[in-house]
């Protein structure tokens, strides 16, 4: 019996019985070796990973040190909303701004009615899709519960803070575990999450990880050919944040360049119908119950105008005049921006990955949307982390997004002028911009793409003809 070895019947007439050795499995792709930031640092510390390296502690694979590192970052980010904290965030003020620990989460409990015990969408407009708005009011009854009845406002708002941020906290701990397993031989890409500047400051600024997670989950899950699955995650997604559902237009590109498109279309359906029956299931009882409630999501954004963080807000500062509506022109200069993410994936020489069309597809309706919070930076960290797991690419796009998030808070408490905060929208927008161009330069050239070699199984393959 030959164990690991094949015949190769196309030289049998020429040599005898060739053996080829049978693929070996790819390595895992240690950080030290395969980047290039790294293995630069690494020099301090006594150079790359040897070929034979094993961890000094099995125990502390990679997955549990992201976890372990996501654990620290979060909780940094929590102690640094210390200041704000301690008055349970009484009021919008100029010291809030300077100590840069605003968050949506205690206000919104103040001012949507959750204090007074209503029930949005029936009682209280509230502003967000119905997964997000279920985890706002369990989140109230539990804090309303413990508190006791005839509880101050202002003290409940800081308890149902800490609440929120241990499930944002556990959302990130979802987010970072998916993301390392969505590769399976580069399980340390889910610490490019994990050490996340942007987490620390924005994960709990609002609900945002929420669709995060659900985001990871659904790559994880499409990678593992679970569409079914997928589409459950999707639909999660979209009901907590409307942007997950650019990720079906991804898969779809992706399933157009398959080689095995009959089976992958298969898969692809079922994600989209999984999809629209998760989102239909979550959505129905609250627009049945209270139709107009349900219906003050879609409503805020599409009556929204030009706000905080996007291009066009800065433009208006700069003083160029903006269409009318502004509507219209985002809408136009998304459409644009999707149609070519759907030429560059028609057109690559090869089927680009899942993730770098997500992320290309984010990013885009980001750069170009009416409103760019600070926190929706989040929204791309996963898929960057999966789209280009490079140190050196993703710090870049994280060191503008810190610049910003200092520009907005220090611009609310007057410290900078109209022209500087633009200069701080341009300087985010560059930043992303770079890491686009860094993903869009990996599906136009392959080669250059760090995780191809791990996703792809055909390309780890390596033969050995030796004459016997």
């Amino acid at each position: 019996m030959l164990h690991g070895r094949l015949l190769d019947p196309q030289r049998l007439r020429h040599n005898g019985p060739v053996m080829r050795e049978a693929p070996s499995p790819t390595p895992v792709a240690l950080p030290s070796r395969d980047d290039p930031t790294i293995a630069a640092l690494s020099e301090r510390f006594g150079g790359p990973a040897g070929a034979r390296a094993v961890p000094a502690h099995r125990w502390w694979g990679p997955i549990r040190v992201a976890l372990a590192v996501a654990c620290a970052v979060f909780a940094l980010g929590v102690i640094a909303d210390t200041p704000c904290r301690d008055d349970s965030w009484a009021e919008r003020d100029h010291q809030m701004w300077t100590s840069l620990c605003y968050s949506d989460v205690p206000f919104l409990y103040r001012e949507r009615g959750f204090a007074e015990e209503k029930v949005p969408y029936a009682d209280t407009r509230l502003e967000y899709p119905v997964v997000t708005g279920a985890v706002m009011q369990a989140t109230a009854y539990i804090v309303r519960a413990a508190t006791g009845n005839g509880g101050e406002a202002l003290i409940e708002s800081g308890r149902f803070y800490d609440l929120t941020a241990v499930l944002l906290g556990i959302a990130f701990l979802v987010t970072v575990f998916a993301t390392a397993r969505t590769i399976r031989r580069r399980p340390w890409d889910g610490l490019l999450v994990a050490a996340s500047p942007v987490v620390l400051l924005t994960a709990t600024i609002n609900w945002d990880l929420l669709a995060v997670a659900a985001t990871a989950l659904a790559i994880l899950a499409w990678t593992r050919r679970r569409g079914v699955l997928t589409g459950v995650f999707i639909g999660l997604g979209v009901a907590a944040k409307l942007y997950p559902v650019l990720l079906l237009g991804a898969l779809l590109l992706v399933v157009l360049r398959s080689p095995r498109r009959r089976q992958d279309a298969g898969q692809f359906v079922a994600a989209l119908g999984a999809a629209i029956v998760t989102w239909i299931a979550l959505n129905l009882p609250v627009y049945l119950w209270a139709p107009d409630g349900w219906a003050a999501f879609f409503m805020f954004n599409a009556e929204r105008t030009a706000d905080f963080g996007s291009v066009w807000f800065a433009l208006g500062l700069s003083g160029v005049t903006l269409p009318d509506p502004v509507n219209l022109a985002a809408l136009a200069a998304a459409g644009l921006l999707l149609v070519a993410i759907v030429v560059l994936a028609l057109t690559a020489p090869e089927q680009p990955r899942f993730a770098q069309l997500a992320f290309l597809a984010v990013a885009a309706f980001l750069l170009v949307n009416k409103v760019w919070s600070p926190q929706y930076a989040l929204w791309l960290l996963p898929l960057a982390v999966l789209a280009r797991p490079r140190w050196r690419d993703v710090l870049i796009w994280q060191v503008a997004e810190v610049v910003y998030f200092v520009g907005i808070w220090w611009y609310l408490a007057g410290e900078l002028t109209d022209t500087q905060y633009s200069v701080g929208v341009a300087i985010r927008a560059a930043g992303l911009l770079w890491l686009m161009g860094v993903v869009v330069r990996d599906v136009i050239r392959p080669r250059h793409d760090p995780v191809r070699p791990y996703a792809d199984p055909l390309a780890p393959v390596r033969l050995e003809l030796p004459r016997t």
